[in-house]
């Protein structure tokens, strides 16, 4: 066999690196090397102050939610078609027996879920005050989940677990203390007398 023919022929390893031979020629390849690993831009802190930005109320008055810091808030979705709906008779003598102490129930309607809020504005304030005779806050109709969610609910929905996330169903309800944060969450089966709900009510209340 020529030398041509055994260099044709040759392979090794030189150093850790790979050796082709072609002819007289040998070409080296190096080793594969992994890119640095570039490290992660730690998480954003979620603020979990909700109170913010503007509200329309029901009969299309602009509120500020900053105004109601200094209170201790129960934010709820509503609807008027739920199962739960005559939970409104117990959140209407809830804000009755403890507004004097500074609470105060903000009712947002919202047809999110199996199509159970239908009416206009004017039709659910009127169902409210009718049926429920409802004093407490109410805002217009907005969306309290997924992308065209208003800010609030988006802002509620990204306090973690397990006083944020979206809404599950009607009568959420969300707990915010006096300094406007999102602190507690109930879902829609609890209803408006539930001793625990009533317990943490209690201490953000006494917290002045």
């Amino acid at each position: 066999m020529n030398l041509t023919a055994k260099w044709m022929r040759m392979a090794a390893v030189v150093g850790g690196a790979a050796v082709i031979c072609a002819g007289a020629m040998v070409v080296a390849q190096p080793d594969p090397v992994a890119p640095p690993a570039v490290p992660s831009a730690p998480a954003e802190p979620v603020d979990p102050m909700v109170l913010k930005g503007e509200v329309k109320t029901i009969d299309g008055q602009t509120k500020n939610l900053a105004d109601y810091r200094g209170q201790v808030v129960l934010i709820v979705n509503v609807a008027s078609k739920c199962r739960f709906t005559p939970q409104y008779k117990g959140l209407e003598a809830l804000y009755q027996a403890r507004k004097g102490e500074g609470l105060v129930i903000l009712g947002f309607p919202a047809n999110d879920f199996g199509g159970q809020e239908p009416g206009s504005n004017k039709e659910i304030a009127a169902f409210c005050s009718e049926r429920f005779g409802v004093t407490f806050p109410m805002f217009e109709k907005v969306s309290v989940r997924g992308e065209n969610a208003h800010a609030l609910f988006k802002a509620m929905a990204a306090v973690p677990a397990p006083a944020g996330g979206e809404p599950t169903w009607n009568f959420t309800k969300y707990l915010i203390d006096r300094e406007g944060k999102l602190v507690a969450r109930f879902e829609s089966r609890i209803k408006p007398d539930d001793v625990e709900m009533n317990r943490r009510i209690d201490e953000l209340l006494r917290a002045k």
